[in-house]
């Protein structure tokens, strides 16, 4: 840390102990009956309203979708903070002087953290809009109060974090709006009306607590976004205090900073994770969108790079609707507008995108105009999007500032080959807190098939085993030296000595599509050695070759390691691999060498081929490792062969049937 950083640390803990002693704690004067309007004039109908019926009843019933706990027993009214997968209750201390990283104290913090985001509260004010049955808005008024009642500021797990309680915030607007605002039959009469004040004060201090805790300096990542989105949102939509002029103005003009500082000029968000790309685009869209429909405008250049995000998403997401798992990925949503089955998020924003933009490309790559773009755009955003033309068009190849490059031919064809390599930056700011160790690692789509993948995330603050598995390099297909990763974890989201890759030479034409990086994470060893890797796409032929040359000058333990997607069929013979799918084949070798691959799949000691394709799920997968130990200078080619087992046209009907499924 700077000293700018230690005094400002040092300044957070003074206040810290302050407030557990009384000091500085928020005084909130009665509201002021001034309300935002919703980000839509008028809050529209989706034509199939059941699956939020149903999804309402759940919760009514104390049912609650939690990461891989799929309707969970949390009880009606739920315990606030009891994590509902250890069932271990975090102790009424105060919030910021507790150590929520403490597994035996809290549990599994994610996990309890996320059913207090209040998406469900959303869920319920959908139900009542969308059937007027006065349960579904009884429910809201039950969980809120259950929670001020379970939660008391600044108390507990739940007044740790400020970005939870942004997103708390965010969702509280939204369901607000969806209940009627300030009109809402909720709060009729003397009994409403105390509800209705309660609520407020409770919004009042979770707006003073983000305002004294923002996440600065090396934690100024999507944490410092969303806590800046959370608190603009809030004071547009109850500017009922003095101090909500002041954090409005302050919020307005810190998203427009952060929102050029966080994400590049070519459209990559900084944190070098696809998925905090989505949400960072999400955050930035709901800004603008109640920002709007309060008359404040952003900028140019804010939206600019908004549009500049979804054109990233749209050039990684292959024929099929998927992106490669780059980088850190925890499926959380900010707003769970959705409920329909298969819903894709990249998709939906850029169905969004596409009105917002005017851009018959997103279109193209979004498919159905789905239920979260309608609740976000109403009636008339459906019908814009129905009347607008799909155009497809050729994605951007070479993201530089980002070290992204996309190899290919057919882009959005049934016959696409879509190759990601990086050779960017392992992550932001100085923890780089969600960034991977996969310098010069490489996916591959084919025909919509995902076959080489990145195998994802699977954990953040336990299973520390797991936690290093995934975001270490054997997990993903580069090189791996000596049985270390490429960049050296200090800690569960922190990363100490970083890799550095670079783009040495990129070249795209007609025939071939060519990448030469290299990376310097190696050249910490007491050998300093230098990964350099080659990979070239012949259209033609549709062959990858990856050339992997080691620089050094004493012996050293090489892995090269290739993941393959559960979905694929996998067989080694006589030191090939051949992989098939429905809709392609492929077969890998190693051209030189001495190494003998082998084949692994769902390892646990040490871990290995594996995938997660969702927070805190995993599956097993095959993995192919070719191992040897290697003196001084070497080169190891890998070539691969595709081949499209299906005709043009049964792709194309295998892929709009994925399209329509999602």
């Amino acid at each position: 840390m700077g000293a700018g950083e230690i005094a400002h640390r040092v300044g957070d803990a003074i206040r810290m102990r302050l407030q557990a002693r009384g000091v500085g704690l928020a005084r909130p004067a009665p509201a002021r009956q001034t309300y935002g309007q919703p980000w839509v004039p008028q809050l529209p109908r989706p034509a199939q309203p059941q699956a939020y019926v149903a999804a309402a009843e759940q919760i009514l019933a104390g049912r609650f979708d939690v990461f891989s706990l799929r309707a969970a027993e949390l009880g009606w009214p739920p315990r606030w903070n009891r994590d509902p997968r250890t069932g271990i209750e975090a102790p009424l201390v105060n919030g910021k002087m507790l150590n929520y990283r403490d597994e035996q104290l809290v549990g599994d913090i994610k996990y309890l953290w996320e059913p207090n985001r209040h998406l469900e509260l959303v869920t319920l004010a959908q139900a009542w809009h969308l059937t007027g049955e006065a349960r579904y808005a009884e429910g809201v008024r039950t969980l809120l109060d259950s929670w001020l009642q379970q939660c008391p500021y600044p108390q507990g797990p739940n007044w740790t974090s400020s970005l939870e309680l942004a997103i708390r915030l965010m969702n509280w607007s939204m369901a607000w709006h969806l209940l009627g605002g300030a009109a809402s039959p909720l709060f009729y009469g003397s009994e409403g009306a105390a509800f209705r004040e309660r609520w407020l004060e409770s919004v009042y201090r979770h707006c003073h607590f983000i305002a004294g805790y923002f996440s600065r300096h090396s934690s100024a990542n999507n944490h410092l976004f969303g806590e800046l989105a959370g608190l603009h949102i809030a004071a547009l939509t109850w500017p009922c205090w003095n101090d909500s002029a002041a954090w409005l103005a302050q919020t307005s003009a810190e998203l427009e900073t952060q929102a050029l500082l966080q994400n590049g000029k070519d459209g990559v968000n900084r944190e070098q994770a696809v998925y905090y790309q989505h949400e960072v685009a999400d955050m930035m869209l709901l800004c603008y969108l109640v920002g709007r429909a309060n008359g404040l405008r952003r900028s140019a250049a804010y939206m600019e790079r908004l549009e500049q995000l979804l054109e990233f998403l749209a050039a990684l997401m292959d024929v099929g609707g998927q992106l490669p798992a780059i980088g850190d990925a925890d499926d959380a949503l900010l707003v769970r507008w959705n409920q329909q089955p298969h819903w894709n998020v990249y998709r939906s924003l850029l169905a969004t995108g596409a009105v917002l933009f005017g851009r018959p490309d997103f279109k193209a790559k979004a498919g159905p105009f789905d239920d979260k773009s309608l609740w976000l755009l109403g009636e008339d955003g459906a019908r814009r999007y129905a009347r607008m033309a799909s155009v497809r068009q050729p994605p951007c190849q070479a993201y530089r500032e980002g070290g992204y490059y996309i190899l290919g031919c057919d882009f959005d064809q049934p016959s696409e080959v879509r190759l990601v390599a990086d050779a960017g930056p392992l992550g932001y700011l100085a923890i780089a807190a969600h960034g991977h160790a996969d310098a010069l690692a490489l996916t591959l789509s084919v025909a919509g098939q995902p076959m080489l993948i990145d195998p994802g995330t699977y954990a953040y603050h336990t299973q520390k085993k797991w936690r290093d598995y995934f975001r270490g390099t054997q997990a993903h297909n580069t090189l791996q030296v000596d049985g270390l990763d490429q960049s050296e974890s200090g800690g569960n989201f922190l990363w100490l000595r970083k890799a550095t890759a670079r783009c040495e030479a990129w070249h795209s034409d007609a025939r071939c599509d060519s990448l030469t990086a290299s990376h310097d994470g190696y050249l910490r060893l007491a050998d300093p050695l230098l990964h350099r890797r080659r990979i070239e796409f012949l259209k033609d032929s549709l062959s990858i070759v990856i050339e992997d040359i080691i620089e050094c000058e004493a012996s050293h333990e090489i892995a090269l390691s290739w993941h393959f997607d559960p979905a694929c069929r996998v067989v080694l013979e006589n030191g090939v691999v051949r992989v098939s799918t429905g809709p392609a084949t492929l077969t890998l070798s190693m051209e030189n060498g001495a190494a003998v691959p082998r084949l692994v799949c769902g390892a646990e000691q040490p871990p290995l081929g594996w995938s997660a394709p969702c927070f805190d799920t995993k599956v097993a997968t095959h993995t192919v490792v070719w191992s040897e130990k290697i003196q001084g200078n070497t080169s190891r080619r890998t070539r691969i062969e595709l081949v499209l087992n299906q005709s043009k046209q049964q792709t194309q009907t295998f892929i709009e049937g994925e399209r329509l499924e999602n």
